[in-house]
């Protein structure tokens, strides 16, 4: 009877995860992202006890429309790193089920190395709705990989149309995927994921998918060039790669490695981490002031009631969310 508390207890949590416990690092992360309050607590003491062992991995985040093959080229990519002596993270980003909230794609499944490599751990979260299809709480998951001695995280993102900007500001480096033959498609690539692009890279640049793969990335570059670059120590490269047949990734890498040179050079990298713990904060304030103004009970009744009129039309949506302000105080 004696497990269950244990297996929660924070220092034990932390013991096995800095004695790289693989068995304790998916408890752990199953407890951030637990809603229940005493799961948060827990979570807390031991984010707060594992803070001195991170932030010392390289952050990735990759996305592309879906069929763009980021999972393939994960798992490609994923199995050289390891084969090169990192260790690997993947977070995958499932979209959730409108009816359970549950993951339904299984990233696990489709890659197939990376799922038996000792040197890496892949985790499949459903994106619950979450703005630019990140789950809500990878960012914690995040700091517990590292803190289990992974020093490479891959961010996958759904790419489904979300605005990418989430994980953009919470990754050292931003990947977008292309598929080759750009012709329509570039006329349709929103302007904000090329503003936060790090790189791009064109995948499925084998066989019959080379020439144009190596024409569409020349196209990507005439459209990067007419953005103004968003650090003076780098413009994005654009590059082509075959995640199925593994070419181009050593250059992949290679650019990500002269991306962190330079931006610690600069001292751009350090502020960039800065930055992004400073919008981690407001961003879990703002949720939790969400929360709290649909579960507490001086709220939740008259919010229903609220909706209900502002639907209807017969009270405004300015004196509705007036006098919610009212109601949490916000308003002395």
């Amino acid at each position: 009877m004696t497990a269950r508390p244990n297996a929660l207890d924070p220092a034990r949590l932390a013991e096995d995860l800095r004695n790289g416990k693989r068995a304790a690092l998916a408890r752990a992360i199953t407890l951030v992202e637990s809603k229940k309050t005493e799961h948060r607590q827990i979570a807390q003491r031991l984010l707060q006890d594992l803070l001195p062992l991170t932030g010392k991995a390289l952050r990735v985040g990759i996305t592309g429309v879906p069929g763009v093959g980021k999972s393939t080229t994960i798992d490609t990519l994923g199995s050289n790193l390891t084969a090169a002596g990192h260790k690997v993270a993947v977070l995958a980003v499932d979209p959730s089920s409108t009816r359970t909230g549950g993951s339904i794609l299984g990233d696990k499944t489709r890659m197939a190395r990376l799922a038996v490599d000792r040197d890496a751990f892949i985790r499949p979260s459903p994106s619950a709705g979450t703005l630019g299809g990140v789950a809500a709480k990878t960012r914690e998951t995040m700091l517990l990989c590292e803190a289990a001695g992974f020093d490479v995280i891959l961010v996958e993102t759904v790419g489904i149309g979300q605005s990418e900007t989430t994980v953009a500001d919470m990754v050292d480096f931003f990947l977008v995927l292309m598929l080759p033959g750009a012709g329509d498609e570039l006329q349709g690539i929103k302007k904000g994921v090329l503003e936060i692009a790090d790189m791009i890279a064109v995948n499925k640049a084998d066989g019959d998918g080379a020439t144009r793969a190596r024409s569409a990335a020349s196209d990507y570059r005439a459209a990067l060039h007419i953005l103004a670059p968003k650090s003076p120590n780098w413009t994005p490269p654009v590059i082509t790669v075959s995640g199925l047949a593994n070419e181009g990734l050593d250059q992949l890498w290679q650019q990500i490695g002269i991306y962190r040179e330079r931006m610690e050079a600069s001292g751009e990298w350090a502020d960039k981490r800065s930055r992004q713990q400073v919008a981690w904060m407001w961003d879990m304030l703002q949720q939790r002031m969400m929360e709290a103004l649909r579960t507490n009970k001086r709220t939740s009744q008259r919010l229903t009631t609220l909706e209900a009129e502002v639907r209807g039309g017969t009270t405004a949506v300015s004196l509705a969310v007036d006098e919610l302000a009212d109601l949490m105080g916000l308003n002395e």
